[in-house]
């Protein structure tokens, strides 16, 4: 009886959580016309700066490596097949890993900075002090935020394919005697544009699933500044858990 009621109550938690995140989505993108104000679109790039351009290094850093991995794992496995190499690159890089591990690099740098700021502001009362002004905080607070994220995502992941593929042919290269041109060939000869689309439409989506959830929790917290380490939590938890589902889901109706 116990565990059918904490189910069911967890259900109905998340079912509730799942319909403010789509309200805030809503609301907030009927907000997208504010861009054109000079403070919010100030907002939007220091978002994009925070969370895209500060953080290319550190994924082109990580894409380097995972192409080097993925290289030597082939090459240990099969040898060196430029066709075969290429086509593992396309469907490990393109197809899964590129957009995942960037959705999860800025689930643990922004995530966790949305929340924490916004609840921030909410346990202070910034944000009712910002509607005493006339200020929708939609419109300044969470709607540059989301399509700041979203537009990070989308380049980062694009970024990140790149550094992979690219890393990893060019350590092939010096330690073969396949030159990087061949190799090359034999990515592009298993590379489609559908490929490339269903990878960047991942990436958009998982930059709005992100995005909205750090925002709703972050201001979910209510007058207790120690709300704002459980809220941060909690959306770090179902920003990861809900990207797996829509990967999984996007991968299904796309390649199967």
């Amino acid at each position: 009886m116990d565990v059918t009621y904490k189910i069911g109550k967890g259900l109905i938690v998340s079912a509730q959580h799942a319909r403010g995140t789509y309200s805030l989505f809503v609301d907030a993108i009927r907000h997208i016309t504010y861009l054109k104000i000079p403070p919010v679109r100030s907002v939007l790039y220091k978002q994009i700066y925070f969370t895209g351009i500060e953080a290319l290094n550190k994924v082109a850093l990580i894409g380097i490596l995972i192409g080097i991995v993925i290289i030597t794992q082939v090459a240990n496995i099969v040898g060196f097949n430029p066709v075969l190499t290429g086509r593992i690159l396309v469907w490990t890089v393109v197809r899964e890993l590129g957009p995942l591990f960037v959705a999860i690099i800025v689930i643990a740098r922004s995530c966790t900075a949305i929340a924490a700021e916004l609840g921030s502001m909410k346990a202070n009362r910034e944000i009712d002090a910002l509607i005493t002004m006339g200020i929708d905080p939609y419109a300044y607070l969470v709607m540059p935020r989301i399509i700041g994220i979203s537009a990070s995502v989308f380049m980062l992941a694009f970024y990140f394919q790149i550094s992979a593929i690219a890393g990893g042919l060019i350590v092939s290269s010096l330690f073969t005697d396949i030159l990087f041109y061949e190799q090359l060939k034999g990515v592009f000869s298993v590379l489609s544009i559908f490929q490339v689309a269903v990878s960047l439409i991942k990436s958009a989506i998982f930059g709005l699933l992100i995005s909205t959830i750090s925002c709703y929790h972050g201001l979910r917290v209510k007058s207790s500044i120690t709300e704002i380490p459980q809220v941060t939590t909690l959306a770090v938890m179902q920003s990861l858990f809900v990207v797996l589902i829509f990967d999984g889901i996007i991968t299904v109706v796309s390649f199967i």
